[in-house]
C-alpha cells in the first residue's frame, strides 16, 4: 500500500491470549466479554498501553448473545485503554480474528490509523439458548398489546412444545450437515486414512506440550480463572490410544474421524497489536513481523466441493499475487479444524488434476516440509474457540519469525460457510 508516496508496512508488535479451555470446564461461568476483556488487558499490560488511544479495535465472536451486540466496544471500555478508543464487531466464522487483523492492517497501510488491535473470542459454555418462533411470537404479541385482553389472548396459543430449547450448533443451514459430517465426505473423497489423521493429531499434542514445557508460551498466554495453559493438551496421548477411539461423525464402519483427531468445542480469547513502524518506534515497542498479503475465498460446498476446502483456493490465489511458491516459507500455520481437513488441503496442493482444473495452475503446487507446520502445536491440541484461532496463530507465527530473525510464514484457516482465509507474515529484520 502507498500513503503520501511511500509504502506503509504493517507491523505486528505482538499478541496475548488467555489459555484455551474445553467448553463447560474452567470458563463455564465466563461470558464472551469476560474473556475478550482479559485478552485485551493482556495487550494493555504487556505493551504499557493503559489510558492510551488506539486507532481502532476490531473483534468478533461466532456464537453471541443478543446483549453482545457491541462486544468490541464494551470489551475496550473495560480493557484499560482510553475510552476514546473505538471498537467494531465483525464475523467471518473461524477466520474472524484473522479477518479482523487484515481489516486493521488495511487501515494502517492506507494511513487511516497508526495502530490498532485485532482479536476474537468464543464460548460454547455461555451459548445463547432460544425457543421456538411460535413462543417468541406469543411474547412479542403480549409486549405489543395495548389492552388487558390483548395481553391475555396470546397465551392461549401456548403449547408445552414451545418450551423445548434450541441450542446453537455448527450445522450448515444449506446442507443440514455438521462440519464433522461434511469433512467425513471430504476425507473419503481425498482418501485420507485414519492412520494419517491420528499421526497428525498426536504430533499436535506432542509439539504443544513441548512448547509449554520449554516456556515458549509464557509471554503469549496469560493466566485466567486459575488456568495457565490450554487444558485440552494431552501429554499422555499415544498413537495407540488415538487408534482405539471410535468414529463420531460416521458410525457406519466407514468413518475415520474421532474426538481425538478433531478439535474439541473450546472457550477462549486472543488479541494482537498492530501498528506502523514509526508508531512502534515512538512507543519503544518491538516489531516482530509484517503482515504483507491476505486472501479470502469461497467454494460451492452445496453442490460440488468440500465445506472446508476453500483455503486451498485462498492460498493459491495469494501466492500468485505474491509471486511465491508454496515452498517459499519457513513456517506453515495451518488450522487443524480436523486432521482430515488439513491433510485433504495438503493433498489438494499436490494434485495435478485439482491444481490444473480448480486452481488454474499448469502444475501442482507441491508438498510442504511437514516439519515446518504448526511447530508449536495446532488447534487439535490447543483447542479452537472459533473467532479466537486466527489471532492465536498470528501471535504465534510472529514470535516464531522474530526468533528466527528472517523468513516468512503462511497462514491458512478454513471456516464455516465454505470459506477460507489466508495470510503471509514476513520477519522484521533484526537490529544489532
Amino acid at each position: 500500500m502507498l500513503h503520501d508516496g511511500r509504502a506503509i508496512r504493517v507491523a505486528i508488535i505482538g499478541g496475548t491470549r488467555i489459555p484455551f479451555a474445553r467448553s463447560h470446564s474452567v470458563y463455564r461461568h465466563c461470558s464472551n466479554q469476560d474473556m475478550m476483556t482479559a485478552a485485551l488487558k493482556g495487550i494493555v499490560s504487556k505493551y504499557d498501553l493503559k489510558g492510551q488511544t488506539m486507532g481502532d479495535v476490531a473483534l468478533g465472536a461466532v456464537i453471541k448473545h443478543s446483549h453482545d451486540w457491541n462486544l468490541a466496544r464494551e470489551s475496550v471500555i473495560d480493557s484499560g485503554l482510553s475510552l476514546r478508543t473505538p471498537g467494531v464487531d465483525l464475523q467471518r466464522a473461524c477466520g474472524t480474528s484473522l479477518e479482523a487483523a487484515v481489516m486493521i492492517a488495511n487501515k494502517i497501510a492506507l494511513g487511516q490509523i497508526e495502530c490498532g488491535i485485532a482479536g476474537g473470542v468464543d464460548t460454547v459454555s455461555d451459548a445463547p439458548i432460544v425457543y421456538r418462533d411460535e413462543y417468541r411470537r406469543i411474547l412479542l404479541d403480549v409486549h405489543a398489546a395495548r389492552s388487558a385482553m390483548g395481553r391475555i389472548l396470546p397465551w392461549f396459543r401456548l403449547r408445552p412444545s414451545h418450551f423445548a430449547p434450541q441450542f446453537p450448533g455448527v450445522t450448515e443451514p444449506r446442507t443440514k450437515l455438521s462440519m464433522g459430517e461434511s469433512t467425513e465426505i471430504t476425507a473419503k473423497e481425498w482418501e485420507v486414512t485414519r492412520e494419517h489423521q491420528d499421526q497428525l493429531a498426536l504430533a499436535s499434542h506432542v509439539k504443544a506440550a513441548a512448547a509449554y514445557d520449554e516456556g515458549w508460551y509464557d509471554d503469549l498466554v496469560i493466566p485466567f480463572e486459575g488456568l495457565e495453559e490450554d487444558n485440552n493438551i494431552r501429554r499422555d496421548s499415544t498413537f495407540e490410544k488415538l487408534q482405539k477411539l471410535k468414529p463420531v461423525f460416521d458410525r457406519s464402519g466407514e468413518g475415520t474421524m474421532t474426538a481425538g483427531n478433531s478439535t474439541p468445542l473450546t472457550d477462549g480469547a486472543a488479541a494482537i497489536l498492530l501498528g506502523t513502524e514509526d508508531w512502534a518506534r515512538k512507543k519503544n515497542l518491538p516489531v516482530l513481523a509484517y503482515l504483507t498479503f491476505s486472501k479470502v475465498a469461497a467454494v460451492d460446498f452445496i453442490n460440488s466441493e468440500g465445506l472446508l476446502m476453500a483455503p486451498a483456493y485462498a492460498v493459491s490465489d495469494m501466492l500468485k499475487q505474491a509471486e511465491l511458491s508454496l515452498q517459499d516459507f519457513d513456517f506453515y500455520e495451518i488450522h487443524e479444524a480436523f486432521a482430515a481437513q488439513t491433510i485433504a488441503t495438503l493433498k489438494a496442493w499436490q494434485s495435478e488434476d485439482f491444481c490444473r482444473n480448480k486452481l488454474g495452475r499448469s502444475e501442482p503446487m507441491g508438498p510442504i516440509d511437514i516439519n515446518r507446520m504448526n511447530v508449536k502445536g495446532g488447534s487439535i491440541a490447543m483447542g479452537h474457540p472459533f473467532a479466537a484461532t486466527g489471532a492465536r496463530i498470528v501471535g504465534t507465527l510472529a514470535k516464531l519469525l522474530n526468533e528466527q530473525g528472517s523468513g516468512r510464514g503462511l497462514i491458512s484457516i478454513c471456516t464455516a460457510g465454505g470459506m477460507g482465509v489466508s495470510a503471509i507474515l514476513e520477519a522484521a529484520p533484526t537490529v544489532g
